[in-house]
């Protein structure tokens, strides 16, 4: 089934490409330019996905943050648990940042002003002002957006950043009120969020023909130019997938967890081949926890706290990978952010991370959100979505790889003595 969407994807990918050089921006059919109907199925399918938005990023974080104050082994082992899920996912966003704005691959080609309608040349021109303002202005403006006075018009108007600072308060005080009256907010929301994750993925069954309207428009607009930016984009993606899945995550088992590397890798290599052929952290979890326990000898009571936690709040991999996409967006549109704006997107990308589904392309969720707080034109989205397949596989296979770090780490430092070499000999031979 998955091998059929991915075909699906690249099938049409091609289609596009083709469609987009023949027609180019002018070709009509009955008075209508092709180029106008391009344009039409993408902005429906971007419709489609930022309409899940608001209730799907805050049903996820409520309930995910809901747990945490609710579980009984919450204190010591919470904190630790937590810390290590900002501390990953920070990482790997600064090792986004970093590269991105060493390579910058967005600025291989910049957008023809035809791309760009007049209401988003006012946004852009505004967010490009605002990048030269006074620190403590810009300052002022991110604490405002923390604190909103109306929860409501804020979310309706795509400004995030306070609905996911309401959603973490909520969803923690949710946990300390009366005991049956926490069980039926959290039963509310949780419904809520199963009937938006069921949303999605019916949406995400357009997501071939969504990519042909958004893959046509630009190679109708642009021709073959977009190809060389979206290479590099592509590339220095992976590239930051491996530092933090070859370098970073492994010197933390090692040094900090006194694990082997590689025999880590060895033990967990059923749930990481899991996570590449579904793209799906939520569908790899039963693997993933059964790796962690038998091949690799963390105790049932660490794995069942942290594994099913992290495979909804510990994607560092995603947030990599978000963090790279918004300052793609914003080189190809030719915005200079400011080194406070660019924190902006490094704060936005890290508490959106919390919150980022464990099913395929969720993640682009979280850039539709952070694009629309920054007034970046969403049509971005459409180069990147060429790559975003291959690309979904591969950060997936990092959020695993990340969780079992998690619960190796928070259980050598629960005084847990892990031998992996043991266990994981031991399940070869079961």
């Amino acid at each position: 089934m998955k091998n059929n969407v991915l075909l699906q994807v690249f099938g049409s990918i091609f289609l596009a490409v083709i469609a987009g050089l023949l027609s180019g921006p002018d070709l009509e059919i009955f008075g209508v330019t092709y180029l106008q109907i391009y344009t039409l199925i993408g902005q429906l399918f971007l419709n489609a996905l930022t309409l899940v938005v608001v209730p799907l990023v805050a049903s996820s974080i409520i309930i995910g943050t809901a747990r945490l104050g609710s579980d009984g082994s919450f204190g010591k082992l919470g904190l630790k648990t937590f810390g290590y899920f900002i501390s990953t996912s920070l990482l790997a966003i600064l090792v986004g940042w970093a590269l991105m704005s060493l390579i910058t691959p967005g600025s291989l080609q910049e957008i023809p002003a035809n791309l760009v309608s007049a209401a988003e040349k006012t946004r852009l021109t505004e967010l490009e002002n605002a990048s030269h303002s006074n620190v403590f202005e810009t300052i002022s403006q991110i604490l405002y957006k923390l604190v909103p006075s109306n929860i409501l018009a804020v979310a309706s108007q795509g400004q995030m950043l306070g609905l996911i600072c309401f959603s973490l308060l909520f969803g923690f005080f949710s946990s300390r009120i009366e005991s049956q009256a926490a069980a039926v907010i959290q039963s509310f929301w949780s419904g809520i969020f199963q009937i938006m994750m069921s949303m999605t993925q019916l949406v995400m069954k357009a997501l071939p023909l969504g990519v042909f309207g958004l893959v046509a428009k630009v190679i109708a607009t642009t021709g073959l130019e977009s190809v060389k930016p979206v290479g590099m984009f592509f590339v220095t993606v992976l590239l930051g997938l491996a530092i933090h899945a070859f370098v970073i995550l492994p010197l933390m088992l090692r040094f900090i967890g006194g694990v082997n590397p590689l025999l880590h890798f060895k033990a967990i290599a059923p749930a990481l081949l899991t996570a590449f052929s579904t793209s799906s952290t939520a569908a790899t979890l039963p693997i993933t926890i059964d790796c962690v326990e038998k091949r690799v000898g963390v105790s049932n009571r660490i794995c069942s706290f942290t594994i099913p936690l992290a495979s909804s709040v510990n994607l560092s991999g995603s947030a990599l990978y978000v963090c790279c996409v918004v300052l793609f967006s914003a080189q190809v549109y030719g915005i200079h952010l400011s080194f406070v704006n660019q924190c902006l997107v490094v704060l936005m990308t890290l508490l959106t991370s919390l919150g980022i589904a464990g099913i395929p392309s969720a993640s682009l969720i979280s850039v539709l959100m952070i694009l629309q707080t920054l007034g970046l034109p969403l049509e971005a989205i459409g180069m990147i979505l060429a790559v975003e397949r291959l690309l979904d596989m591969s950060r997936a296979v990092v959020n695993v790889f990340g969780n079992t770090c998690c619960a190796v780490l928070i259980a050598r430092s629960e005084g847990e003595t892990t031998d992996v070499i043991k266990h994981f000999k031991s399940s070869l031979t079961i």
